[in-house]
């Protein structure tokens, strides 16, 4: 029997999960990764860290080594991109850093291009004399980001610095270019920080932001970025939402808002596309074109509560990559959904989040009636000394108990990526907000509660709600 030939498009999380299933299952199987860059499996997410000096050295944040993937017997073309798709021969071209063509056949080929920093309409950003890394702004979304960042922060010697957004990776360069010594102003266009949680616990990150020096701006659009030809400095121009004029001068600008699906590839060959612009795929990460995935950022999540969407997570990227792999060996693998279970350290404190928020769950025009409940649970007994309350709250159906979803907010010692865990695990399993105080958690006094934070929050969401919920469920008769 030939070998089966398959052709991983992109060197990330889905890539390199894709690439490594396939040689698990099969070691027969004829495995190539096509990486537009030199750093395949390179941790993006750490890239923060890197920068603030807390990862020493760069090469520190590959998940495995370039070696390491080669022994598993795939082949890695790194410094490669792929420039068309042709489906009908199963034929991938591809160009090399050299300028050469070529043409990689296929049986099976998975696109994870993943995704490409956002443009935002900014003067100074676009045009023939846009500003760039030579003049101290930067966009920041791949290794290969980082290292001009790296350049200006050690030839330019920067102590201030202006990050535009204020959203996971804003707030994690915020603090990483703090802990380097800068005087960081952050600029965020909606009315708070961390838009993802409710507002009500992005203004507890925003505090903690201004804690550690940190100038916040909210409901501002940035609107220009300049260059003085004297000295080089940056003047970062923006108006508030009540129509004051903000200016800020830096030695950096970072513009950290966010991204969009690189989906050009699959789109020019024929790739069906769906939600914000990802390529649409099946539970099983199949696309409408014969023998081609998709997974990772570049595609359609299959959420759990809200059907077909777009959420760009490297837990998600991990799992359907893993699912391609399989199946384009002929597996029968599905992808079961994601949930958008998200949590960031910014500084001392810990923000997370599962499932939905009430406007969220809202949208989703179904059958619910969702209410949230806020609560504040110390994370353990408050006699053992360094107890901290956590913030927390529940989202949870009125028609019919069921939990949609939880925020968390609390200090680093507090457990709130393990707790937000949790509510996922509950979430993942459709279990009832009340249901939650059913589960056997465990308990010590320096760690926890017999109830544990997680089932307060839940207990405290039902005494405010169950008389709805029991109305509803017994069709009005309460």
């Amino acid at each position: 029997m030939a070998r089966k030939r398959i052709v991983t498009i992109g060197g990330s999380d889905a890539g390199i999960s894709a690439a490594l299933r396939a040689r698990e299952l099969d070691p027969d199987s004829d495995v190539t990764v096509v990486a537009a860059d030199a750093y395949p499996n390179y941790s993006v997410c750490g890239i923060p860290y890197y920068v603030s000096g807390e990862v020493g050295h760069w090469s520190d944040l590959a998940h495995r080594t370039l070696a390491d993937l080669q022994s598993t017997g795939m082949r890695v073309r790194t410094d490669t991109r792929a420039t068309a798709i042709d489906v009908a021969r199963r034929r991938l071209a591809v160009r090399d850093a050299d300028g050469r063509g070529e043409e990689l056949r296929y049986d099976a080929l998975i696109v994870a291009t993943g995704a490409v920093s956002v443009r935002p309409p900014i003067t100074g950003l676009e045009g023939p004399d846009a500003l760039g890394p030579a003049d101290g702004v930067h966009l920041l979304h791949s290794m290969g980001d980082t290292f001009p960042i790296m350049q200006t922060l050690l030839a330019r010697r920067p102590t201030s610095a202006v990050v535009i957004g204020a959203g996971y990776i804003g707030l994690e360069m915020a603090e990483a270019l703090t802990t380097r010594g800068l005087a960081v102003t952050q600029i965020e266009a909606l009315p708070e920080v961390l838009p993802a949680l409710d507002p009500q616990l992005g203004a507890l990150v925003r505090a903690e932001l201004e804690e550690h020096g940190v100038e916040v701006i909210t409901n501002t659009q940035v609107s220009a970025i300049t260059r003085a030809a004297k000295d080089g400095s940056l003047t970062v121009r923006a108006a508030a939402k009540d129509g004051r004029s903000v200016t800020r001068r830096a030695d950096i600008v970072l513009v950290v808002a966010g991204v969009r699906p690189d989906t050009t590839l699959a789109a020019n060959a024929g790739a069906r596309l769906g939600a914000k612009g990802a390529i649409e795929v099946d539970a099983y990460m199949r696309t409408s074109l014969p023998g081609v995935f998709a997974a990772g950022d570049c595609a359609i999540t299959h959420h759990r509560l809200l059907g077909r969407t777009w959420l760009p997570l490297g837990t998600t990227a991990h799992k359907q990559g893993r699912t391609a792999g399989e199946n384009a060996l002929g597996g029968i693998r599905w992808f079961s959904g994601s949930l958008g279970t998200q949590v960031v350290k910014v500084f001392d404190l810990v923000a997370a989040r599962t499932g939905l928020r009430d406007h969220e769950a809202e949208a989703a025009q179904r059958r619910w009636t969702p209410a949230t409940t806020a609560s504040r649970p110390d994370d353990h007994k408050a006699y053992y000394p360094g107890a901290t309350p956590i913030s927390i709250r529940v989202t949870g159906d009125t028609s019919s108990g069921l939990l949609l979803g939880a925020q968390l907010v609390g200090r680093r010692g507090a457990e709130i990526s393990k707790r937000v865990d949790t509510y996922a695990t509950a979430l993942f399993h459709a279990m009832t907000v009340d249901g939650l105080s059913d589960l056997d958690l465990s308990y010590t006094p320096p760690l926890g509660s017999p109830w544990d934070a997680v089932q307060i929050a839940a207990q405290a969401w039902m005494n405010e709600h169950h008389l709805a919920v029991q109305r509803r469920m017994l069709g009005g008769v309460l």
